[in-house]
């Protein structure tokens, strides 16, 4: 398990189950989230002010930020409901809000040891597993994180060996984001976060650019 864990998102109902769930481990855990820090996702200057002064090397990292829609507003259930400044929002949060922690983290991370970086996205961010349609500007910002953690992925492994850089899908968790949506089965966050902690403790350098849900099963893309 873990020994310096850093979690971006603490401050939210699964980025606080997670950091609580690595504590409980023994985990030294370094939280960094809007709420505490002021850190803004959609602000390079704002994400490098709170990046440089960290100093690693974390041998975990999650990133547990998103939004399902822009404060409100809801996902688009038809084409007709998209709305540029909506799609935008989503976008910056979900997908270029991670890609600009990323862009820090290979400084971050030991250089020859096991390290796992874990970026919670989406099953509706799959291509593959997309068989209800809807949800445009969320499905898009999910899938474009996962190309990002994709790629970052191949990036990361060259110098690092042993860096392990996954999508994680956590199932459908009962915080604020999810309240109006019932139509699928909830977990608590500290289900959420033990589940996902658990994934993390399986994982090899031959799973590094992966996507998995909960239970540690491939997702496809």
């Amino acid at each position: 398990m873990t020994r310096r864990a850093l979690v971006i998102g603490a401050s939210g109902g699964i980025g606080t189950a997670l950091s609580a769930a690595l504590a409980t481990y023994g985990s030294e855990v370094t939280r960094l989230s809007r709420a505490g820090d002021g850190l803004d996702l959609t602000d390079p200057t704002s994400v490098e002010r709170a990046m440089s002064v960290l100093r690693g090397p974390f041998d975990t990292v999650l990133i547990a930020s998103g939004i399902l829609a822009p404060e409100g507003a809801r996902p688009e259930k038809s084409l007709a409901e998209i709305e540029a400044e909506n799609l935008a929002r989503v976008l910056a949060v979900n997908a270029i809000g991670p890609a600009l922690v990323l862009k820090h983290l290979p400084r971050l991370l030991p250089q020859d040891a096991q390290c796992v970086v874990g970026v919670l996205t989406a099953r509706v961010g799959s291509i593959g597993d997309n068989h209800l349609g809807g949800w445009y500007s969320y499905r898009a910002s999910k899938a474009a994180a996962n190309q990002i953690v994709r790629t970052a992925a191949i990036e990361i492994s060259r110098k690092r060996k042993q860096a392990i850089v996954v999508s994680l899908h956590p199932g459908t968790v009962e915080t604020p984001f999810s309240k109006a949506y019932s139509g699928h089965a909830k977990v608590t966050p500290n289900e959420a976060a033990a589940n996902l902690v658990a994934v993390l403790d399986q994982l090899t350098p031959a799973d590094n650019g992966g996507f998995f849900d909960w239970a540690g099963k491939p997702v496809p893309w």
